[in-house]
């Protein structure tokens, strides 16, 4: 038993009896008892208090883990740069309200008419009565357009070539046939729906061996079709070439880039588009090594991307994508309510993007002078934003994000055409996308390389408005006949021409 747990015991009739000497003694062993008592509960309130601080940290952690990992996904069709404006958008229209233009099936009035199927009514539908000898009231027509009857079997060729000597090249030369490409037992026809649905309705391999059984009883394996597919992305490099020389010598590129699986291992699938051009490209690596081996070091115009720091070796003008961004914002907003402030600098920010985007319609109407001045002011005022005043540790991190990318904030206004979003960029990855989600990736880098080199065709010919399968065919075709396929220009530029003639 402890000196202060005796005297805790002591009777009170003890204590009133005990000398002066002898009570000063005890208070002193008291004051020493709860002295110790004190600093041993403030050590235990100092670890509670350094594990709630790490909990904090790791929550706060968590929640900017989170806003980074959910940033990229849009939660509507509405711009991110848009959204609460204070203004209520208008009710859409109930019934009757007018459709848009092109809207619904085309009139099948102008259609030239192939058969006429007569449809006896021998008795009624209803009680099934003879009608046989009823005379006809009146008779009704309407117009249905269809597709051919599924075939009962493929059509099988036996191609038959010539071979003949030469005097002038002196040697034995063999005619061409263009029903397939040379050593291949699958027609060109066949080939090219199968890169149809490959890469444009992103289906998977297994599932074209399917439809292929299934509706024309061609019967081919999901390796066989991989080969096909890589062999016409080698032929089609020339015209992947070309893609990319269209790409770089525009005037904007929209570029982006998302994940891809090569034989389970995490590559990249790159995008560098314009709007008549787009350009897929697949890589191991993310960084700026990759976008210097495709645009160069240099680029004389305007280079529309995300924050990723990949993109910011490259010498050129460069807009960000305020959509990342003000998204971004709103997930920090979202996250700690308690913070008014993050809201008010997300108010500001779409204010100053808002009259950028007024300054740059209003341009012609107010003059260069005036324009580069509103410019200059509006420059001051993203500069003084960001220089805010004693922030909080949250809106200080919203602010240090936004200022690494001022530089590339208000481009949009100098340069016509550049808009301050991705969204096309975005919209041309979402291919990519989808065909991942689909099939998961490629089982080979010839099988990457065969997809970004189809699919850059595709979707290069839906951005101009050409016939894939027609340039397919003819660039074939041109292959079969010369050694080398046709390239987008020069088949542009012989429709253009048999436009004219026809004309």
């Amino acid at each position: 038993m402890d000196a202060a747990e005796k005297i805790l015991n002591l009777s009170e009739s003890s204590l009133q009896k005990a000398p002066r000497d002898e009570l000063v003694q005890i208070i002193l062993v008291l004051r020493l008892e709860i002295d110790s008592i004190h600093n041993s509960y403030k050590k235990k309130l100092e670890v509670l208090n350094n594990k709630l601080a790490q909990r904090d940290l790791e929550l706060a952690k968590l929640t900017k883990a989170n806003i980074n990992q959910t940033v990229n996904q849009p939660s509507s069709k509405q711009p991110e740069y848009a959204k609460n404006t204070g203004k209520k958008l208008p009710k859409k229209r109930g019934k009757g309200r007018k459709g848009r233009k092109g809207a619904g099936n085309r009139s099948k009035i102008e259609l030239k008419i192939d058969v006429v199927n007569k449809n006896p009514l021998d008795c009624c539908p209803k009680c099934q009565s003879d009608l046989t000898d009823q005379p006809i009231a009146e008779t009704v027509s309407r117009i249905v357009e269809d597709i051919m009857p599924v075939p009962a079997k493929t059509i099988v060729s036996k191609e038959v070539q010539e071979r003949k000597w030469c005097a002038s090249c002196n040697e034995i030369v063999s005619s061409v046939s263009e029903a397939a490409l040379p050593q291949s037992d699958i027609g060109l026809r066949a080939l090219i729906l199968i890169a149809y649905l490959w890469v444009v309705s992103a289906i998977s391999l297994p599932g074209i061996a399917a439809f292929l059984n299934n509706f024309f009883h061609l019967r081919l394996s999901t390796a066989g079709l991989s080969r096909m597919m890589i062999r016409l992305g080698k032929i089609f490099k020339p015209v992947h070439d070309e893609i990319l020389s269209d790409v770089k010598g525009g005037a904007i590129i929209f570029a982006d880039e998302t994940g891809w699986r090569v034989k389970g291992i995490l590559w990249w699938l790159w995008i560098f588009a314009n709007d008549r051009t787009a350009y897929y490209w697949p890589d191991k690596q993310r960084g700026s090594p990759v976008v210097e081996k495709i645009l160069g070091t240099i680029f004389s115009g305007v280079l529309v991307t995300d924050a990723w720091c990949a993109y910011q070796k490259i010498v050129c003008h460069k807009q960000t994508c305020m959509a990342h961004i003000m998204r971004k914002i709103r997930k920090f907003r979202d996250a700690y309510p308690q913070y008014y402030s993050i809201m008010t600098f997300y108010q500001k920010l779409r204010r100053i993007l808002a009259d950028g985007e007024r300054l740059k319609l209003a341009r012609k109407k107010i003059g260069e002078e005036v324009f580069n001045r509103r410019l200059n002011l509006l420059k001051f005022r993203l500069e003084k934003l960001l220089s805010w005043k004693s922030p909080n540790a949250v809106l200080k991190e919203v602010i240090s994000k936004v200022a690494r990318q001022s530089a590339y904030i208000l481009t949009f206004i100098e340069f016509p055409g550049v808009p301050k979003h991705n969204n096309f960029g975005e919209y041309i990855i979402k291919k990519g996308i989808l065909k991942r989600k689909v099939s998961g990736g490629s089982m080979s880098e010839d099988g990457a390389m065969a997809y970004a080199v189809l699919q850059s065709i595709a979707q290069t010919c839906h951005l101009r408005r050409i016939s894939f399968f027609s340039f397919l065919t003819t660039s074939l075709t041109h292959y079969i006949r010369t050694g080398s396929p046709l390239l987008l220009g020069m088949y542009e530029k012989t429709n253009l021409e048999q436009q004219k003639s026809a004309a």
